[in-house]
């Protein structure tokens, strides 16, 4: 179930999405509070996640902040998100969608002193017949500078967000799930090695991957890493996509072994195997993977203690019975 007033704990989530900077400060935008019920789920402190029922209404207390020594009006409103491509991608401007329609803000604007900051609240209001599922938005603030011109009609925006994930539907909250797959490792255009796991959505909520990748084992014995997965891959429910995760330039071809790690909120996969990367530019052989070695050596074993408890069986059926 989605929060209540009363059961919101502290944020500590910086500012999601940032943009250019604003004269020689930048623009933050951050959650104060998070819902008791995912204090230990590292999306919910940054982004506005939650499940709720139709006609529940809740709220969320933002943090506008201005590094710059100017003063900074800053326009505040909520627009239309999706997932495509694996990206969670905005919509140009202000264009609303149904979730969008359903969040607003105590203020419009706010007025951010030099090397300030200013609080705002969001309320969502989810009506009766809300669509049921999973939808996108993101809350923008946003600062406008310079003016348009006869000569010149557009000006320089500048805006960071806050993502909303809210899911809707009667009954409890839909499972996340996701799956890694084939691990392939390549050379990239430049010449970089770099690894590429497949990932496929398996759950009923979007995914945001973040994690690493260590290699050990290497040529001498060599370790290397962790290397950080790049931020921005995100998967909605059923979609499949690919991380890859550039690795130090002077890494020799291997073998190499490698764990592989990925997570979103509270659910973390880890992979792990060995492989070669390749000497020119473009993919290499597929990765061995232990999970998958693992689990075969374990059916093997199963079959073979059914086998072995087939004959015992079938042995003592064929016993004679004892004399009496």
């Amino acid at each position: 179930m989605s929060a209540v007033p009363g059961l919101l704990c502290p944020a500590a989530g910086a500012a999601a999405d940032p943009r250019p900077p604003v004269g020689e400060g930048t623009l933050g935008i951050s959650l104060l509070e998070v819902p008791e019920n995912r204090i230990d789920d590292p999306r919910a402190r940054i982004f506005i996640v939650d499940h709720v029922n139709p006609g529940a209404t809740f709220t969320r207390r933002l943090q506008i902040t201005n590094s710059s020594p100017t003063r900074q009006h800053v326009e505040l409103y909520a627009a239309a998100a999706d997932i495509r491509h694996s990206r969670f991608t905005f919509a140009p401007g202000r264009t609303p969608n149904e979730l969008s329609l359903w969040i607003t803000l105590n203020r419009p604007a706010v007025d951010v002193p030099p090397h300030g900051s200013a609080q705002v609240r969001a309320t969502i209001h989810v009506p009766q017949s809300a669509t049921r599922g999973e939808q996108y938005a993101v809350i923008w603030a946003q600062v406008a500078t310079g003016q348009p011109t006869a000569r010149r009609n557009i000006a320089l925006v500048n805006r960071v967000g806050i993502r909303a994930y809210l899911d809707v539907g009667p009954e409890g909250e839909p499972p996340s799930q996701f799956q890694i797959g084939e691990v392939v490792p390549q050379r990239l255009d430049d010449g970089r090695p770099a690894i590429a796991a497949a990932v496929r959505n398996t759950g009923e909520r979007a995914v945001d991957l973040v994690g690493r990748v260590v290699l050990s084992d290497g040529p001498s014995g060599i370790r290397a890493g962790p290397y950080p997965v790049p931020p921005g891959t995100t998967l909605a429910p059923g979609q499949a996509g690919t991380v890859t995760v550039p690795l130090g330039e002077r890494l020799p071809d291997g073998p190499w072994k490698f764990q592989f790690t990925l997570q979103s909120g509270r659910i973390t996969r880890t992979v792990s195997g060995s492989f070669t990367f390749p000497a020119r530019r473009g993919k290499g052989r597929p990765a061995t993977l232990e999970s998958a070695a693992t689990t075969l050596l374990a059916l093997a074993a199963l079959a073979a203690l059914a086998g072995v408890g087939a004959l015992i069986v079938v042995a003592r059926h064929r016993r004679p019975a004892a004399s009496p």
